[in-house]
């Protein structure tokens, strides 16, 4: 049963004195199955129309995640409205329903499912009863408590049923028995009756969540399996398990099979008041949502867009073997750090503006109190805010602070979404040709198949060069560049009847060039403070296939019903999973190591060359530049030994904020350390010790420090440099001698502009600190003359 198509549901009550319907449901009518149900399950053959009690009750037209609620708390089977063809209703009666033993006995044959034809979807569907009196109902304290929930509208089903035109079918449901499968435990070598009985009763708490408060999960439950395979069988309701079936596909990145207890110092929740349905677990050990800057009608962390899934799978999910999108891309999928605990905080709202300040900022302070020690941030806001008005900037400051490593997405300038329609007399049957542009591809697919198109090719802007998208369309699609597509539509406009053909798509391994920087993935200079290079890195993030909510189809249209495990989609907000994932495998390796050492390095350790060997190149293949790589694309093997980091303290990042020239008193709030003050001469911004060093405005010339830890083992290093077209670079000192751990040492950088003559334009470069030991400690230099 998909829950996701339920319209309404309704609640039986006692009695509905049906004999107003005689004239519709009565031995002559062939279509009402009722008379013989009735005569198996109650023994005799029921000709009057008050016989039918129990059936039908009042009905209420609620919001879907409301009915879930209500029904999850009291178990109030109702009447399900679920479209799929002709509207269907699943109807229970409750045991607790019933004054007494005979009505009990009455009541419970009579769950059943109901199919009702030619009702449109978009009329409010109740069905029409009698209330009961308040004597009737007085004598029934359950009936009595819920009588606030019974809404009569005697018009609508009432004026079908007399026209004839509401036909109802009896089905009787029945209870099958199922297996959940949780994976593996994680006991100890020593096997104690304790922990069996942990284990059983974690199996009743589980099951008992979709369960009611009526129901004992323990009479459900005939085997508990808790020695080394993880899980139970029991009889549960087809609806109950589908139920189940849907939630827990969508978690497999995130399955406890392998892990042992929660960490103690673990100060978070699984925030699911609102929502009995989530479920944490020693994998995903906490999960909150905020949304109190606007109403919300889904109170839940549950993630029903998918993009949260994606991510937080993609940063730290769980190894899945046999994952792919539609059968293709397939292999084992794991994240960045696969045996990291995680936990997801959510404050984007799909279709309710988005996310806001105030909900980051909370959700920024949780995490910091929950003990996260690295934050995956896939979101940003359209345009570029100073540090004090930025929520994210805010909060990342407060987690640095706290020693938890923040990773920001830096924002995709890619498609706008649009309308697109087709004329059906031109398209059917045809294989469009289109030009990427106002609308998304899979929006225009969707239009394709309405129009009746049986394909369609979509040629991407010039400007999007050889981006090749890998999108899971509602019909046959192939993604050509501009370049291609100009022979294509030579050969359309050459011949009077074109004809074409779609392949079954493949799977490509080895292709090149790769990496090459995606089109849509933002670029430099940083236009808050310019002295500070933005991007600092790059990664995967263009075509990731990562886990997926199935609460939504791969494409988000509506009309798409298709629900898959895994999915591909591109983005910054992809990239910036991975680098989260690295610094978790390398915070796990360097407890002691600093936000800012693992930031360096994983930008000093990265490269600019792609799989040719060759400068890495943009969509248009074209040579990139630093404002589209930052220092280039991670390599996690290598960061984990970089060599020597640049690093920074609090008090670093205070003193840049005083630079800037922020109030000494705002400043003073954010600081752990009540004795901060400003110093009396503000740092050079050019100054800060960040992995990379930007001269936005070089007069003349300038004198750069920065200041390198040794991480490694003892050793000396060389400097040489990479010198930016139309300026000299000279380091001094060129030698620095390491010889323990920890060991920290200052260098300066001094760059000349060469002549008057020398390039208005941002000009690139590097510098490289080498040692004996192969260690390639690389910094971008960027500098723009005035």
């Amino acid at each position: 049963m998909d829950v996701n198509n339920v319209f309404l549901i309704g609640e039986l009550t006692k009695e509905v004195f049906m004999d107003q319907l005689e004239g519709f449901i009565s031995a002559e009518k062939p279509n009402y199955k009722l008379q013989k149900e009735a005569q198996g399950n109650l023994g005799h053959y029921v000709e009057d129309a008050t016989y039918y009690r129990s059936i039908v009750g009042g009905m209420q037209y609620l919001h879907l995640m409301e009915v879930l609620r209500y029904l999850k708390v009291t178990q109030d089977y109702g009447l399900k409205f679920i479209k799929d063809g002709d509207m269907r209703l699943t109807g229970f009666t409750d045991a607790d329903w019933a004054g007494d033993l005979d009505d009990k006995k009455q009541l419970v044959p009579t769950v059943s499912t109901l199919v009702i034809n030619d009702i449109l979807c978009t009329e409010k569907l109740v069905i029409w009863c009698y209330n009961l009196s308040a004597t009737e109902l007085a004598h029934n304290p359950v009936f009595q408590s819920r009588t606030k929930h019974i809404e009569i509208d005697m018009h609508y089903v009432k004026n079908k049923v007399f026209a004839g035109e509401l036909n109802i079918e009896y089905i009787p449901s029945k209870e099958q028995s199922y297996v959940v499968y949780l994976g593996a435990h994680s006991h100890g070598p020593e096997l104690s009756s304790v922990d069996l009985n942990r284990v059983t009763q974690y199996h009743h708490e589980f099951l008992g969540s979709f369960l009611g408060s009526n129901e004992n999960p323990e009479d459900a439950i005939f085997y508990s399996y808790t020695r080394h395979i993880n899980g139970f069988a029991a009889k549960l309701d087809d609806a109950v398990a589908a139920e189940m079936a849907r939630l827990w596909p969508e978690s497999k990145s995130f399955s406890e099979e392998g892990f042992g207890p929660i960490p103690s110092k673990w100060k978070g929740i699984c925030q699911n008041d609102k929502d009995s349905q989530f479920h944490c677990n020693r994998k995903l050990i906490g999960a909150r949502y905020f949304n109190q800057e606007y109403v919300s009608s889904f109170y839940s962390p549950r993630d029903i867009y998918g993009h949260g899934t994606h991510t937080l799978s993609t940063a730290g999910g769980n190894f899945v073997a046999g994952a792919s999108v539609f059968g293709f891309g397939k292999g084992t999928a794991k994240g960045g750090s696969p045996k990291a605990r995680v936990a997801a905080y959510k404050v984007w709202w799909e279709g309710l503006g988005g996310c806001f300040d105030g909900d980051i900022i909370e959700a920024f302070d949780m995490a910091i109190h929950d003990g996260v020690d690295v934050l995956s941030v896939s979101l940003g806001s359209e345009k570029p805010s100073q540090f004090l008005e930025d929520g994210i900037a805010i909060g990342s400051f407060h987690a640095v602070q706290h020693g938890i490593l923040v990773v920001c997405s830096a924002g995709n300038d890619g498609l706008v979404d649009g309308a697109v329609a087709y004329d059906p007399k031109k398209v059917n049957g045809k294989i469009l040709v289109c030009l990427d542009g106002n609308s998304r591809r899979v929006d225009k697919g969707l239009q394709a198949v309405l129009a009746g198109a049986a394909g369609i090719v979509l040629v991407n802007l010039p400007e999007y060069g050889n981006d090749r998208m890998t999108e899971p369309h509602v019909l046959p699609a192939s993604d050509i560049n501009f370049n291609d597509s100009i022979s294509l539509n030579s050969y359309i406009t050459s011949i009077k009847h074109p004809v074409g053909f779609i392949t079954r798509p493949t799977t490509e391994f080895g292709t090149k060039p790769a990496p090459f920087m995606a089109a849509f993935s933002s670029k430099g200079p940083n236009m808050i403070t310019p002295e500070i290079l933005k991007p600092d890195i790059t990664a995967p993030g263009e075509n990731i296939i990562a886990a997926y909510t199935e609460a939504e189809s791969p494409t988000n249209l509506n009309e798409d019903k298709r629900r898959i495990p895994f999915n591909s989609i591109l983005g910054t907000s992809m990239s910036c999973p991975h680098i989260s994932g690295i610094a978790g495998l390398l915070k796990t390796l360097h407890h002691d190591w600093s936000p800012a050492a693992i930031q360096s390095a994983i930008t000093t350790t990265a490269t600019t060359l792609d799989n040719n060997k060759q400068q890495i190149l943009n969509a248009s293949f074209a040579e990139a530049t630093t404002f589209s790589y930052g220092a280039g694309h991670v390599q996690p093997n290598l960061a984990m030994d970089p060599g020597l980091v640049y690093d920074l303290t609090v008090n670093d990042y205070l003193n840049f904020l005083c630079a800037l020239g922020y109030n000494k008193n705002v400043i003073s709030l954010f600081s752990t350390n009540c004795s901060y003050t400003c110093p009396k001469n503000a740092i050079s911004l050019v100054n800060f010790n960040y992995p990379s060093i930007t001269v936005p405005k070089l007069s003349g010339s300038i004198t750069v420090t920065r200041r390198v830890k040794n991480v490694g083992s003892p050793g000396t290093y060389q400097a040489r440099v990479k010198t930016p077209q139309g300026v000299s670079v000279t380091i001094a000192p060129k030698s620095l001698k390491f010889i323990n751990v920890g060991e920290e040492k200052s260098f300066k950088v001094i760059i000349k502009a060469k002549n008057a003559s020398v390039t208005k334009d941002y000009v690139f470069g590097e510098l490289i600190w080498s040692d004996e030991k192969q260690h390639q400690v690389r910094s971008p230099i960027v500098v723009k003359a005035v």
